[in-house]
């Protein structure tokens, strides 16, 4: 007995003794792969909260594909998913691009893994541009529409079912107007600037078109926006108390209000990774072309910003099919 517990401790030494290598890899990777585990359970937990909050609103949860149709140097194109599509294959292609440069790293190729380090951080940087357009115009908005008392969202359309922008109808009616403040207007509200039309001025000029409709954020059975005839229309716009401009963390133009926030939130901190990805490539990058890992003898820190990079387009994949597909 006392041999055979001799020879275990002598193989404990091996695997788990200092400066060893648990499970032949080094500290470095073991613990990126335990930040990885970690930061996927973050994400997940995310993702779960955005799915039950999206069940439970099923009946009033945006249509990606009314809302994404965006595509840059294309204004008034319907162009839906196509620039998110875009996205994601460049994110996907930085992935093999990273792969390319740490097998050039097991060969010791300085100028291949530079080469193919450059092209990731290329695509990467590319990726946050597009995303943070992408936001730019989710904040902004396109067509606007009406809150009603509620908090239903009320949009416009013509007989052709075609989406109208409350700008080509509203009717201008001069009024003096002031922006509220705490201390002037309504005690408790205060408004950062003045809406360029008047929630009057959008009422009469729907009015006075017979040829305008108000699509609701609530489903059909068909999956679509259901559109209200024009006595239910000119009923249901006198619900309406606000006038609503893209999106925000309050309320957005596209829907249900929970929709922006978890979008901002999970694309948001995606965009920090894959940003925070960038930086530290860009670093590795610059110690590649001074030589520090030629004179260390190996490219491992290659590798295990690899590891990073490949679970932040891993992730990428489920948010696009979470939001985008589903």
């Amino acid at each position: 007995m006392e041999v055979i517990a001799s020879k275990n401790d002598n193989n404990d030494e091996l695997l788990w003794g200092g400066a060893k290598k648990p499970l032949k890899a080094s500290y470095g990777k073991l613990m990126m792969w335990f930040f990885i585990v970690s930061d996927a359970l973050t994400f997940s937990g995310f993702l779960v909260s955005y799915a039950f909050s999206r069940f439970k609103n099923i009946n009033s949860w945006p249509i990606a594909d009314e809302v994404f149709t965006h595509f840059p140097f294309l204004h008034g194109v319907d162009a839906p998913m196509y620039y998110v599509a875009l996205m994601t294959f460049i994110l996907i292609f930085s992935s093999v691009t990273m792969v390319l440069a740490v097998d050039a790293g097991h060969n010791m190729n300085k100028s291949k893994v530079a080469f193919y380090m450059l092209l990731t951080i290329i695509g990467g940087a590319i990726f946050v541009g597009s995303q943070a357009w992408e936001w730019k115009n989710f904040i902004k908005g396109e067509y606007g529409a009406l809150e009603t008392r509620g908090g239903q969202i009320l949009q416009f359309v013509n007989t052709d079912l075609k989406r109208v922008s409350i700008d080509d109808f509203a009717i201008e009616i001069p009024t003096q107007r002031t922006t509220h403040t705490k201390s002037s207007g309504i005690w408790f509200t205060s408004e950062s600037s003045i809406s360029e039309i008047s929630l009057s001025e959008v009422k009469s000029g729907f009015i006075k078109n017979a040829d305008l409709l108000i699509r609701t954020e609530l489903i059909n059975s068909e999956g679509k926006k259901t559109i209200l005839n024009r006595e239910d229309s000119l009923n249901k716009i006198q619900d309406a108390e606000i006038i609503v401009r893209g999106a925000n963390l309050i309320r957005n133009e596209y829907g249900n209000r929970l929709f922006a926030n978890f979008f901002f939130f999970i694309t948001g901190f995606h965009g920090f990774h894959v940003f925070s990805g960038v930086i530290i490539n860009i670093i590795i990058f610059f110690n590649v072309l001074l030589g520090t890992y030629e004179r260390r003898g190996h490219y491992e820190m290659i590798e295990k910003v690899g590891l990073y990079w490949h679970f932040v387009d891993l992730v990428w994949v489920f948010v696009f099919t979470f939001f985008y597909l589903v």
